[in-house]
């Protein structure tokens, strides 16, 4: 198993060791050594000088001896003996400083130099309430003077005492810094100085604000063991991971990046760590799938289109002299949607091996088939480099994963794809092998380059060797390389020698036992020493032997093989062993498995796992695996799995193994995590109280208790406090002593063991509290984070002052900003705040809320509480940790509801809870141990809260927390509404009523019985019923048939004879368990007598239908062509049965009878009309009985026909048209059918018309008509004609307005009588809008204009015709037409000549021509259709 990493802010920094100790040590002695030899010195010219003394001493006694008797030669001598000894002493005092100044210059000078740094300063990033100490090593002699510096400010350990702390020991200089801030950040310098020069480090410090999340046992990755690089980087670099890439999932055909951002300290541009990516330990480089980046403190790996090769395990290792830091992670890549449903992943890690001129082997791995069916087989294509366009190599899908690909053209390169193939269709293609060249390696061996001097070479071939060599030796050592079912892989060495001519080759097949060889590649001779033989029939053996070939001729055959059977030599693996889970963190779990028995050749195994009791599988890795151990990521959390695994090799997948145990994930047992916020809460003197903060992670198993270890300030051994655990997170010190400087830490208990400690607390000095105002608050805590608010709990101080605690100051700000906003202006007295983004104050609430605008979703904030009192605002409680302002994804919340029993209840699910996690409810957030009103349940990760006697005091806001869960939490308002609510579905639980879907009814049924029913949601089988009437129960029998339907829920009572004497009220009583209903129905007096004569009525009808009879009595209808049709449907008739129609009781004349096998009869009424009144029957008879339906046909019902026909017949309602005629203008309508019954009007400019002489209606079979006599300027305008049908009316409108058709206004008779040789001029004036045209005739002829006839137009109304020198020829009729597009006039005048001297004939004075109109054109008539 592997070790617990530790996280590199929980590492105990080490900056020296003993080895500095021995180098500073070395300097001490050698400078010992100096002194020592400065001592020798002095004490040698000490004994020069006794020496001396006893020498002068002897020669003045001698001399005293000599001349004894000369006292004065002897006082002389004396005197000039002391000048002369005083005067050497001192010129030998002088020589020996001399010489003793000199001596100590020359060790000096030898052990005199600069400073020097032999270990530097490292930079450190670490979390806040942490200690940080910076260590260096400096020699140099005279001993260096040190000195720090923060931000080039120079650091005085007296200003603060309790921050910083300098030590120096042989050489070894150390800052300590005590509980680092965020302030702390900074760079941090450190210069030695003496009198040889100066020298100095530096490093920089990050403190962090908050730890990163913890995982209390770090995901369990492979056992890869990654290999160290040999080229090594000498630069003495200081690496730290600051982000860190995790467990990723994607897709295949993503673009993916993994990006690792990191501090490197120094950051020297031309000299940097080297960055090292790994994929299941083996090294990643660029190609045209990954991309490698490093620079700016940050290295990514980046995809560019992934696939499952990319999946693995990756290692980002920085290498540098300071060491190697590394991070791994798993990365998962899901198979692509497929292009056709239920087909098989991609098959993956495609390879080329063994290749050659025409010849290489390609072999891939099996995909994973968790839902689709089981793959039977692949395809593999080749595309040659530098092309797109893919072949395919195999016509049938081979089965296993591998497969000999043959037939590629010598020199050129390929690149392989393999496809996989199951029933439901054919997958994507995997991704395409590295190109391979078809080349024989051989070609390589049989040169061989020789180097001489000055750069030449000579190369040599064995082909110049060998010599000439006309036909070939045969091959040798033939042999199968591979054996399979569907083919054998036969392998030789080509002839030696070989000679200069390019070889080909022919390979030969014989079946064991046949004594007959049949070639196999008869068509394509084959280059490569290497051969797949296909078509080999599955269990008979075969021997093989090949020839050698080249222009020459053919070799003779080689040596036969032994025989060779195919068969697979490979088979599929057994399914693996025994599947243990495990739990590991939140999202994961630890897979292991049992290998299978015969573990050769696999290629590694699959994992899938399912959710308890769902019975649907996915798989977890989607790329075989070589290990029996796998960490299955991406589970949810609190949720139940099994997991199994298969193996795989080249022949497919094993069989699945056994299902696993279910594991439920969770995070395994550890320690706890550390505590943290340890506070000062009271000081008297001789002990102090503390408070602090339990562990965010309890390790999945209750916390036991704490140790507490104390200190005094600048003392390096900790002190236990406590022998036994305390079970509280407050505790009181004793025996402490006045006035000193102590720090703490706290460490946490579980049944795994002890927990991390906490980071020492701050220094707190013994000193007992006086003032009057109130100590901090402790414990704060911040929950129910969401989008636009979040709850701030605390406990109360320990220390409340002179006098009482009368409210609290909750004050936050943004982790990036200085200035503390204070949130509440009047000091709150809960010890909850409730802080809301931009609502406003409201008191209905339990909890009171602020409009507080500066708090914003997505920003961290920070916050503090002050307790207040009569004397003042108290202390600060310690600064919480930093809150991001937004909802967690997932976030749930308390829920109400009401039990199968009726009891009240709320309730709160919690995925994240672990065995060790608490569910703790609160009312106004305090603990709930009420046990009189409330009941709490808890099992797994539900936990639900019972009101027990709920009323009107159960009004308020209640809370949960769940411990050693990332803070989740929710509320509650339980208001008067809500509670109302449950406590009315509360009363219908406990008082059920059985919901009905129907109350009691009736019906009648065919025969006349009378049906009574009443339907429920639901009935259970144990239900029971029964049906009163008048206060009577009846039972079930011949008169009540009584029946329950208990899974519709449908009870109904049948009685068959329902008489006068059943009137009164019926009643349904039912009861299913503790539910019941009932439902009555009053039948009394008219209600009564309706289902009386219905029941009757539908009796009758029973007896009539046993015989002939009218499923549908007579009803008339109108058709499409405007006849109308009597109609009836019959039933329950034979041949025999007669049928008649009559029309007021007399028979009427049908021209056929109905054929009542058909069920219809039919009488048509052809042009309806008055005389088409009357009363019509049909009739039904045979010898089973007699039915009759009539109609009558007058009054209303005529009415209504012709009412239908109006319809019918407007529907072919034709535009207006204009006739002229006699009398004027007659407009028409054309249509189907026309009856002066029918309902319909005129209008004249929306003014109903009414039939007279100037404007008469009329009609005929199929047209309507409007005359319009002697037409004046009066009559121009709209005119429309409208016919009422039964459900909408039609209408036709022609517009008159501005219509003078041509006239002739007057002028011309109607004979003339004229002598020949006179001139004749027909004059008259014609009128018309607009202009018409006028066109004179000759006995209905046009004639041409020329010198004998002419005419003219003038002014556009004065017509004029005039024949000159009229002959009898010109006698006739003559006639001019006038006409414009609205119509005209057509005059005839007579003309007749007479000769002179004959008689003129006798005309009628004033006689003038009459005028015969002429219609419009088609384009004048521009009606509306309505």
């Amino acid at each position: 198993m592997s070790s617990v990493a530790v996280p590199f802010y929980q590492r105990r920094h080490k900056h020296f060791d003993q080895s500095y100790r021995n180098i500073q040590t070395r300097y001490v002695l050698e400078e010992y050594a100096a002194r020592k030899a400065l001592g020798g010195l002095v004490c040698r010219s000490d004994k020069l000088k006794a020496s001396q003394w006893t020498h002068e001493q002897k020669s003045h006694v001698s001399d005293e001896k000599r001349i004894r008797f000369a006292s004065e030669l002897s006082a002389l001598e004396k005197e000039i003996h002391t000048a002369r000894h005083r005067a050497r002493e001192h010129l030998d005092r002088l020589a020996v400083e001399e010489n003793m100044a000199l001596e100590r210059h020359i060790i000096e000078e030898r052990i005199s130099r600069a400073p020097e740094i032999l270990v530097r300063l490292r930079s450190h990033t670490v979390w806040e309430k942490m200690s940080v100490s910076l260590c260096f090593t400096v020699q140099g002699f005279p001993t260096p003077v040190v000195q720090w510096y923060k931000n080039e400010e120079l650091i005085s350990p007296a200003s603060d005492p309790t921050k910083y702390r300098i030590e120096s020991k042989y050489g070894v200089h150390v800052l300590h810094i005590n509980r680092a801030d965020f302030d702390d950040s900074a760079t941090y310098s450190a210069v030695a100085t003496n009198v040889h020069g100066q020298a100095s480090t530096n490093c920089a410090v990050i403190v962090r604000r908050f730890r990163g999340d913890e995982e209390p046992h770090p995901a369990a990755m492979m056992p890869f063991h990654l290999p160290l690089s040999y080229d090594v980087c000498f630069t003495h670099i200081d690496v730290q991971f600051l982000e860190k890439f995790g467990v990723t999932f994607a897709t295949e055909g993503e673009t993916l990046t993994l990006k690792c951002s990191m501090l490197i300290t120094p950051e020297l541009k031309r000299l940097r760590p080297r960055a090292e990516w790994y994929r299941d330990d083996v090294l990643i480089k660029d190609s045209k799938w990954t991309k490698l980046y490093f620079g700016e403190g940050q290295a990514a790996l980046s995809f560019t289109h992934l696939n499952k090769d990319d999946e693995g395990l990756y290692t980002l290792r920085m290498v540098s002299r300071g060491g190697i830091s590394e991070c791994s992670a798993y990365l998962f890549v899901r198979d692509a949607d497929a292009l056709i449903a239920g087909a098989p992943g991609a098959p993956m890690d495609v390879k080329c091996h063994d290749a050659n001129r025409d010849y290489v082997i390609v072999t891939w791995k099996p995909p994973n088939t968790t839902s689709e069916s089981p793959v039977i087989g692949y395809f593999v294509d080749k595309c040659e480099v530098g092309l797109e366009n893919w072949v395919q190599c195999n016509d049938a899908p081979i089965k296993v994963c591998k497969y000999p690909v043959t037939g590629l053209q010598e020199g050129r390169s390929y690149v392989f794809r393999v496809r996989a193939v199951n029933s439901a269709g054919i997958s994507r293609p995997s991704r395409a092998s590295e190109p391979v060249a078809a080349l024989d390696p051989v070609d390589l061996e049989r040169t061989q380059t020789i180097h001489v001097d000055e750069g030449r070479k000579i190369v040599i071939s064995k082909d110049d060797l060998e010599g000439d060599v006309q036909i070939p030796g045969p091959p040798t050592n033939v042999h199968a390389s591979e054996i399979s079912k569907t083919y054998v892989v036969l392998s030789w060495d080509p002839p030696v020698p070989r000679g200069r001519e390019p070889l080909t080759y022919f390979i030969e097949k014989s079946m064991v036992g046949s004594g007959s060889w049949q070639r196999v590649n008869a068509q394509v001779a084959v280059k490569s020493p290497r051969y797949a033989v296909f078509d080999l029939a599955e269990g008979k053996p075969y021997v093989f032997r090949v020839l050698s070939a080249n222009k020459n001729g053919i070799s003779d055959p080689s040596e036969i093989t032994e025989p060779i059977q195919p068969q697979d030599t490979i088979v599929l693996p057994s399914a693996p062993g025994q599947v243990v889970a495990t739990r590991n963190t939140k999202t994961s779990v630890v897979v292991q498995w049992d290998k299978p028995k015969h573990e050769e050749d696999l290629y590694g195994y699959y994992i899938d796992y399912s959710v308890v009791g769902s019975n649907h599988w996915e798989p977890s890795n989607h790329k075989p695996i070589k290990y029996n151990r796998f960490v299955v990521h991406g589970l949810e959390t609190g949720e139940q799995y099994v997991f199994r695994v298969k193996a795989a090799n080249a022949v497919g997948l094993s069989e699945n193994s056994q299902e696993s145990q279910a594991v439920t994930v969770q995070a395994a047992l550890t320690c706890p995590s550390y505590p943290h916020g340890i506070t000062l809460l009271n000081c008297d003197g001789h002990s102090m109280t503390l408070g602090w903060k339990a562990p965010t992670y309890s390790g999945g198993s209750p916390i036991l208790g704490y140790y507490m270890d104390k200190r005094e300030a600048n003392h390096q051994n900790w002190h236990e406090v406590n022998s036994s655990l305390i079970t509280q997170t407050i505790y009181t010190v004793e025996d402490l002593i006045e006035d000193a400087f102590y720090e703490f830490k706290v460490a946490a208990a579980n049944l795994v063991g002890i927990g991390q400690p906490s980071d020492p607390s701050e220094h707190f000095k013994c000193k007992a509290w006086t003032m009057p105002e109130p100590g901090p608050a402790y414990d704060l805590r911040i929950c129910e984070i969401r989008n636009t608010s979040l709850v701030l709990l605390w406990k109360a101080p320990v220390y409340e002052g002179k006098s009482p605690i009368t409210g609290y100051l909750v004050d936050y700000k943004e982790v990036d900003k200085e200035d503390w906003i204070t949130a509440n202006e009047k000091p709150t007295p809960k010890r909850y705040f409730k802080l809301q983004l931009l609502l406003f104050f409201k008191l209905a609430l339990p909890f009171i809320l602020f409009k507080v605008t500066d708090l914003h979703e997505g920003h961290t904030y920070v916050f503090k509480v002050r307790a207040v009192n009569d004397a003042g605002v108290g202390k600060s409680s310690e600064i919480s940790e930093p809150v991001l302002v937004e909802e967690r994804p997932g976030t749930k919340e308390i829920y109400s509801g009401v039990d199968d029993e009726g009891n009240i209840y709320l309730a709160f699910e919690c995925k994240e809870a672990t065995d060790a996690s608490h569910f703790a409810w609160g009312k106004s957030y305090e603990e709930i141990d009420d046990s009189h009103k409330f009941k709490i349940e808890t099992e797994g990760n539900h936990s639900k809260l019972y009101f027990k006697n709920p009323d009107k005091s159960d009004l308020g806001t209640y809370s949960i927390s769940v411990s050693d869960t990332d803070g989740v939490s929710s509320s509650f308002v339980m208001d008067d509404a809500e509670l109302e609510r449950l406590m009315a579905l509360s009363y219908e639980i406990r008082n059920p009523t059985i919901p009905l879907k129907s109350e009691l009814a009736y019906e009648v049924l065919d025969k006349g019985e009378v049906r009574f029913w009443i339907q429920a949601e639901s009935l259970s089988p144990d239900s029971t019923f029964r049906f009163v009437i008048n206060d009577k129960e009846v039972e079930n029998g011949e008169r009540h048939k009584i029946n329950c339907d208990r899974p519709n829920g449908i009870i109904e009572m049948v009685m068959e004879k329902f008489t006068i004497d059943n009137e009164g009220t019926y009643t349904v009583q039912i009861q299913d368990g503790k539910a019941k209903n009932q439902s009555s129905l009053v039948l009394i007096g008219d209600a009564f007598k309706k289902v009386l004569a219905e029941s009757e009525l539908q009796r009758k009808e029973f007896l009539r239908k046993q015989g002939p009879h009218f499923s549908e009595f007579l009803y008339w209808e109108v058709t499409d062509e405007c006849e109308v049709l009597l109609s009836c449907k019959v039933a329950n008739t034979k041949k025999e049965t007669d049928f008649k129609w009559y029309k007021d009781g007399s028979g009427a004349d049908v021209e056929e009878l109905p054929d009542l096998q058909k069920g219809e009869c039919h009488l048509s009424i052809p042009k309806l009309s008055r005389k088409d009144e009357g009363v019509y029957k049909a009739t039904l008879s045979d010898d089973r009985g007699h039915d009759v339906s009539s109609l009558d046909l007058s009054g209303k019902v005529y009415d209504d026909i012709i009412l239908a026909l109006s319809g019918v017949s407007g529907k072919s309602a034709s535009p207006l048209k204009i006739l002229c005629t006699e009398e004027g203008i007659r407009l028409q309508c054309f249509l189907k059918y026309y009856n002066e019954e029918m309902k319909v009007s005129w209008c004249h400019r929306e003014s109903k018309i009414s039939s007279g002489e100037k404007m008469k209606i009329g009609g005929g079979d199929d047209v309507a008509w409007l005359q319009i006599t002697e037409p004046t300027e009066k009559d121009k305008g709209n005119y429309t004609f409208e016919i009422f049908g039964a459900k909408e009316s039609y209408k036709r409108t022609l517009d008159l307005s501005g219509q003078d058709r041509g006239k002739v206004i007057g002028g011309l008779p109607d004979v003339v009588t004229i002598m020949d040789g006179k001139t004749l001029n027909l004059t008259c004036t014609v009128f018309g809008n607009p202009d018409p045209e006028v066109v004179w005739f000759k006995n209905d002829k046009a004639f041409e204009i020329d010198e004998h006839y002419s005419f003219k137009l003038e002014q556009g109304k004065y017509a004029s015709l005039t024949i000159k020198g009229v002959t009898s020829e010109d006698s006739g009729k003559y006639s001019i037409h006038v006409k414009n597009k609205h119509g005209g006039e057509t005059v005839d005048v007579t003309v007749s000549v007479y000769r002179h001297g004959e008689k003129m004939p006798e005309i009628k004075p004033g006689q003038l021509a009459k005028p015969r109109p002429i219609p419009p054109s088609e384009e004048a008539l521009k009606p509306e259709d309505k």
